[in-house]
């Protein structure tokens, strides 16, 4: 199965169902998926839906911050966010898996900012991180991995605060 590496905190976000949308300016998908008007081209040609591994880069996004401060999401909660997931060996790891359901050039969405716009579904965390070297765009991972489908109660409990409140409007 191919992974992709997303930084923290996003794919932390993606893995508890918060994030639907993953920003890249390169496109996925087979060229006669998008029709032969759209003028788009894929540059990895992967059969869509797919299902990746969600591998955490070694960086934490910090300019997240303002992205979040503007959803209405408490971002002092979310600068405790970083030293939690290095502690946890969440950074530099496959922490779970998703499905890439579409490529979009637009969206409804509040995460979406990209030029594409990958749809995400079925997310599953993993409640161990699997240590693993990412790289640039999608990569194979050469390994099974021993995996439970159950989020584990303590990250759904610290991410509370990523829960929508009736205040922001259109926030998922």
């Amino acid at each position: 199965m191919k992974a992709l590496s997303i930084k923290q905190p996003w794919a932390t976000l993606i893995l508890l169902g918060k994030k639907d949308i993953e920003n890249r300016n390169w496109r996925i998908g087979r060229n006669d998926q998008h029709g032969p008007t759209s003028g788009c081209k894929a540059n990895f040609r992967i059969e869509l839906p797919t299902r990746i591994y969600v591998h955490a880069g070694k960086q934490y996004d910090r300019n997240c911050l303002e992205f979040l401060w503007d959803r209405g999401i408490n971002i002092m909660e979310s600068l405790l966010l970083e030293p939690y997931l290095k502690n946890r060996g969440c950074m530099g790891a496959i922490v779970g898996e998703v499905d890439i359901v579409d490529c979009v050039l637009e969206s409804e969405s509040p995460w979406f900012v990209g030029k594409y716009g990958f749809v995400l579904e079925n997310p599953v965390i993993y409640p161990n991180p699997i240590p693993y070297a990412g790289q640039l765009g999608f990569f194979n991972v050469e390994s099974a991995f021993n995996k439970s489908f159950e989020p584990p109660a303590e990250a759904a409990a610290q991410f509370k605060h990523y829960v929508p409140n009736k205040n922001t409007e259109g926030f998922r």
